[in-house]
């Protein structure tokens, strides 16, 4: 029989750090983990943890359906607007849920005050799940479920 996990343990999962100098408006600083995926049917499953730091997610805009699951801790959510300003912050505190579809707006996200910690399940037809872009709204980067996946195995030692 095989022994399965009841409960999730954070720890006992393999992190991918995610630093940089995306801008200088914010301090980029996340940990994401692969849980699974198909790139046949095009999803993707992943943790995203925030450290309480103020560590941001890269500005991006969610290009694939996305639920969002806050599992600890709180995530915070700022839409950039179109005239470059920050929108309301939107707070998702453990327990609450967001079903996103493609996005207008990129967003700045990150932890609370004691960080925070959140499921993200990902469906596309073409492959991207986000785009990250710069602080005038520009792509830089298309992220796809097999640019994810070669980051992460790339980052964590795993051979292709």
């Amino acid at each position: 029989m095989n022994e399965r996990l009841s409960f999730l343990e954070p720890e006992a999962l393999r992190w991918r750090e995610v630093t940089g100098d995306y801008s200088r408006n914010y301090f980029v600083r996340h940990d994401y983990t692969i849980l699974g995926h198909d790139l046949t049917a095009g999803t993707l499953d992943m943790l995203v943890r925030w450290h309480g730091d103020g560590g941001h997610c890269p500005l991006h805009r969610h290009t694939a359906t996305t639920s969002i699951l806050v599992l600890d801790g709180e995530q915070h959510v700022r839409d950039r607007l179109d005239d470059g300003t920050l929108g309301p912050e939107r707070i998702r505190r453990a327990g609450e849920h967001a079903l996103l579809t493609a996005e207008r707006y990129a967003h700045l996200e990150c932890g609370g005050p004691d960080g925070g910690l959140a499921f993200f399940g990902c469906h596309t037809d073409n492959g991207s799940l986000y785009e990250i872009v710069d602080d005038e709204g520009n792509v830089v980067f298309d992220v796809t479920i097999e640019s994810l996946l070669a980051d992460f195995e790339e980052h964590m030692g795993i051979a292709p």
